[in-house]
C-alpha cells in the first residue's frame, strides 16, 4: 500500500481538555455524531481519548472527563504508512488512533478510515501464496 495516513485521516477533530465535565462530552459526541474524541492539554498534545462507552457508563455528570478518559493513547506520524495504523489497530484490538506531527494533534485515522481504503480499491492485492507456502499438501516427488 501507498497511502499515507494525511490521506485517509479525518483532520478537523474535536477535542476536550481534561477538566471537561462528562456532560458537556457526551453532549458534544451525540451533537456531533463521534464515537470517541482525543483529550488534549494546554498545548495540544493528546493526553487520553475517551469513548461513547466510556461516558454512558459514568456515574456523575460532573465528573471531570480526565477521571475516566484512557491514558494510554496510541498515536501514528502524519506521514506514516496507513498499515502502522491498521497494526495497531490489530494488535491492541482498538478503533481509532490519534493521528500527531511534532508531537501536537492533527488528526485521527479509524477502523473505518482504513476499511474505505480497501472499498475503494486503492491498493494492490499481493498474489496470493501457493498451497505449499501455506503448509498444504505437496505432490511427491517421483524417484529417478
Amino acid at each position: 500500500m501507498n497511502a499515507k495516513i494525511a490521506d485517509l485521516m479525518t483532520e478537523k477533530v474535536m477535542s476536550a481538555t481534561p477538566h471537561q465535565s462528562v456532560a458537556h462530552v457526551r453532549d458534544v459526541m451525540q451533537s456531533h455524531s463521534v464515537n470517541c474524541m482525543p483529550v488534549v492539554d494546554s498545548d495540544g498534545a493528546p493526553v487520553g481519548i475517551v469513548t461513547s462507552t466510556d461516558v454512558l457508563h459514568a456515574e456523575k455528570d460532573g465528573t471531570p472527563i480526565s477521571h475516566i478518559m484512557t491514558e494510554k493513547i496510541y498515536s501514528v506520524p502524519q506521514y506514516g504508512d496507513v498499515s502502522l495504523a491498521a497494526r495497531i489497530m490489530v494488535n491492541h484490538r482498538i478503533h481509532h488512533v490519534l493521528v500527531t506531527h511534532e508531537g501536537h494533534l492533527v488528526g485521527i485515522i479509524s477502523s473505518f478510515d482504513l476499511l474505505r481504503l480497501v472499498e475503494d480499491h486503492r491498493f494492490v492485492m499481493k498474489n496470493a501464496p501457493d498451497v505449499s507456502a501455506r503448509g498444504g499438501k505437496r505432490k511427491k516427488s517421483e524417484s529417478v
